[in-house]
């Protein structure tokens, strides 16, 4: 099962146009099972397509570029978890080839108020891989010192909804460096979840943000933001960060992850 994640900077990204049929490029040569992007926006004064997806919706776009260059077999879920920049209704994103069985979303931060833009929800699939029910899920998280939505509130409200006796995979922007000890990457480790990076056979350096980034204005180092974990000790062939400059163009101010793994 090929996995990729991405937090897309949506709409605040130059030549975003073009920037969306790479996207679509890539996926189509790579043929991921199941991307998770994060920061995936449309206008909030935008007409609507269907449900509550919007004629600029970045994912949708997405699809519409895929099917431009033939590939034709991904469905995807969406929503919203706070307005961004005024005028966005920023969410997640889960696309898969596999067949879904169940589609979720929901809060795990404190509040509810959807214009209050440190609200976070999680998109969940649960799909049927190879006669396997496996539970996908997309995440951007908060901050570990935030005191107004504390990270260890929302991993517990997330970790609350796995399956333990299935699969659980959650990939996305946990805005928690790997590198910094004693704060929300080991926390996620404490609670039993598994990194792919360090299951993986073969792996990079796993760096995903350079630099000052929104959120991490103050950054100078080089960071591992974005992750897919697992809930099972699973054989992970490789880990891989792309759209970085060195393996593929860079398309936003995250990299992307990509990760195989045998099931």
């Amino acid at each position: 099962m090929k996995l990729l994640t991405l937090n897309c900077h949506s709409w605040q990204e130059e030549n975003q146009l073009e920037k969306i049929k790479y996207l679509a490029e890539v996926i189509k040569e790579r043929d991921y099972d199941v991307i998770a992007l994060q920061e995936v926006s449309q206008l909030i004064k935008e007409a609507k397509e269907f449900k509550n997806i919007k004629k600029d919706n970045f994912a949708l776009l997405l699809i519409k570029e895929l099917k431009k260059i033939g590939v034709n077999n991904y469905s995807f879920t969406w929503d919203y978890s706070h307005v961004g920049y005024d005028i966005y209704e920023e969410g997640l994103c889960l696309l898969t080839k596999c067949n879904i069985i169940e589609e979720d979303s929901f809060f795990i931060s404190k509040g509810e108020d959807l214009n209050f833009w440190k609200t976070r929800k999680i998109v969940k699939l649960k799909v049927n891989y190879k006669n396997t029910p496996i539970s996908l899920y997309s995440c951007h998280l908060g901050w570990w010192k935030d005191e107004e939505e504390p990270f260890k509130y929302q991993v517990d409200k997330l970790l609350e909804t796995l399956d333990n006796d299935e699969i659980s995979i959650l990939m996305g922007d946990f805005n928690n460096s790997a590198t910094i000890k004693g704060e929300g990457y080991d926390y996620i480790i404490e609670k039993g979840l598994y990194d792919t990076y360090y299951l993986a056979e073969t792996k990079d350096k796993g760096i995903t943000v350079k630099g000052k980034i929104a959120g991490w204005e103050k950054n100078s180092e080089d960071l591992r933001l974005d992750m897919i974990f697992s809930n099972k000790p699973l054989k992970v062939n490789y880990s891989n960060v792309i759209f970085n400059g060195e393996k593929k163009e860079i398309i936003s101010d995250h990299f992307g992850v990509e990760v195989e793994l045998d099931l």
